[in-house]
This record gives C-alpha cells, structure tokens and sequence, in this order.
C-alpha cells in the first residue's frame, strides 16, 4: 500500500510541474486544427469526385 500512495504522490507532483496552455493557445491551436480538417476533407472529396468520375468514363 506504501507503493501506491507513494505513486499517487510522485503523480500530484509531477502534475504541478506541468505549464497548461493558456486559453488564447488552446484556442489558437483548435482553430488550426478545424482549418486544416476542412482543407484536407476538401481536398480528399475532390479527389474522390475526380476519380469517381474518370471511372465511371471509363465503364
């Protein structure tokens, strides 16, 4: 049992160490992320429209 709360102590003071993101980051990097899934769903989506159309040309 000494193991275990010796762990969940090395765990809460691990814990403090770490520097959180601010808001403004946070926010910043969800809006990264959005954009860059709209451009690559885009982009996959045209793709697709591409290849859907060459082949049903070519059958």
């Amino acid at each position: 049992m000494a193991k275990v709360m010796g762990f969940f102590k090395e765990c809460g003071a691990e814990l403090r160490k770490v520097v959180w993101p601010t808001r403004d980051d946070v926010v910043s990097s969800v809006k990264v992320v959005i954009i860059s899934t709209i451009i690559i769903a885009v982009i996959l989506g045209a793709l697709d429209l591409l290849f859907t159309t060459g082949m049903r040309l070519v059958f």
